[in-house]
């Protein structure tokens, strides 16, 4: 069987969609003839924890681990922050906490290139360049982010230059909607851009995960450009009855921050409240992750705090579970970026498997407009379109009234994980 070493910074037993994509590939790909390597950090810092990601590892599982220095101990103390976790995205959690978050994003940006695993780069090539002196790896994928891994790549590729590998890039890098939040100095984004290039240009495949991000690293040149979209472990989804919430639940699962934010949504919902009484009775809002403090703020304003139900955090099979009895599925995209359009999340595919009406608030010419058409799997409305917006709630909750409210989505198969781990097993096999 031919063996792939897999460098990833997420592992079991963290939490979240960054994590899945290669868990998941790892599952399946020995059905297809080859055999995954991993290589991780032994103490990461994980902003979650979910250990029920541990019954997808195949048996006999090699996973390499070393050491690996992050300066998140520094940050706390200079924040006031010990023994928090560390933040999962750029999410102030109250108002006092903006400045403090602002300035411990801008030194990130600066001062630890491309990300704070950085200092795991230099002590990785070396391991990993005496590892594969004395084992046989056919190929090497690097994901990110963070792309520190894909700096691991580009190392062995120097000392290795016969070396397969692939860099897979679940989301962009300079393109990506809160680079611009970094306020880099004007060197420091040229090195950004610089290193980025470098990547795209000497792997010998680069693989991303929606057609307009494709798109968008074409001018960079590289050899050869695939897409393999993120997806849904169909084995996840047991053929169970699931009794939907007897109230209309508009659920959101994952990290809200203020670039993803829809006031119109909520002005919409509070205009529905206020002209119907029996709307108004009936509304529960379940958001699902980190929220940003400016949303909850917002959300209290338009007098919908007694509607709104919050939680932390929710392992996997816990968020798939309220998925399914959730009456909307509701994904908010970002507005005002150039990478918008590309913009996939991975709970996207995980609400198609759900099987319960999606709707979505963003780029209506984009790459999950074009997913939710394919699939018919729910409504989409553009970021300002305040009637379209009321009328797709409308409509859904007259549906939720006569009990019709159901999803007939077709062609999602296509989206399972061990069909996306073919299409990668075929990509090695190609490569190799």
């Amino acid at each position: 069987m031919k063996k792939v070493l897999i460098i990833t910074y997420y592992w079991v037993p963290s939490g979240g969609a960054g994590v899945q994509r290669w868990v998941k590939t790892v599952k399946y790909l020995p059905q297809f003839g080859w055999q995954p390597i991993v290589y991780t950090p032994e103490n990461p810092e994980y902003p979650s924890i979910d250990h029920s990601f541990e019954r997808d590892l195949p048996e006999n599982l090699q996973v390499i681990k070393t050491k690996i220095w992050e300066p998140y101990n520094i940050y706390r103390s200079l924040f006031g922050k010990k023994g928090e976790p560390i933040n999962a995205g750029f999410i102030s959690e109250n108002k006092k906490s903006g400045f403090k978050e602002r300035l411990s994003i801008w030194i990130r940006g600066n001062f630890f290139i491309p990300d704070p695993r950085r200092f795991w780069i230099k002590p990785s090539v070396k391991f990993l360049s005496n590892y594969l002196k004395t084992n046989k790896i056919d190929a090497v994928i690097t994901t990110g982010p963070p792309h520190s891994m894909h700096l691991i790549g580009l190392g062995l590729k120097k000392n290795f230059p016969d070396l397969t590998w692939i860099a897979d890039f679940r989301d962009p890098w300079t393109n990506f909607f809160l680079y611009k939040d970094l306020h880099l100095f004007s060197i420091t984004d040229h090195i950004h851009h610089q290193l980025e290039q470098k990547i795209v240009q000497n792997c010998d495949c680069f693989v991303t995960v929606s057609e307009n991000l494709a798109k968008s690293f074409l001018s960079l040149n590289p050899k050869r450009i695939e897409l393999i979209y993120n997806g849904f472990d169909e084995y996840d989804y047991p053929n169970k009855f699931i009794a939907l919430d007897k109230k209309f639940v508009i659920t959101h699962i994952g990290t809200l921050d203020k670039a993803r934010n829809s006031s119109i949504f909520w002005s919409v919902l509070a205009e529905i409240c206020s002209e119907n009484q029996h709307f108004s009775k009936d509304l529960e809002i379940i958001l699902i992750g980190k929220i940003d403090f400016s949303i909850i703020q917002e959300i209290e304003n338009m007098k919908l705090k007694e509607k709104l139900k919050k939680i932390e955090y929710l392992s996997h099979f816990e968020a798939i579970e309220q998925q399914r009895k959730s009456h909307i599925l509701l994904l908010l995209l970002i507005d005002n970026t150039s990478s918008a359009k590309g913009i996939i999340t991975g709970k996207f595919y995980e609400y198609l498997a759900a099987r319960r009406p999606i709707f979505v608030i963003g780029p209506t010419d984009g790459d999950v407009a074009a997913i939710l058409h394919k699939t018919k799997a729910g409504k989409i409305a553009d970021f300002n379109d305040f009637q379209t917006i009321k009328n797709i709630i409308l409509e859904f909750y007259n549906q939720f009234k006569n009990n019709t409210l159901q999803i007939h989505s077709e062609n999602i198969t296509q989206y399972s994980r061990r069909n996306l781990t073919q299409k990668y097993a075929e990509l090695l096999n190609d490569l190799i």
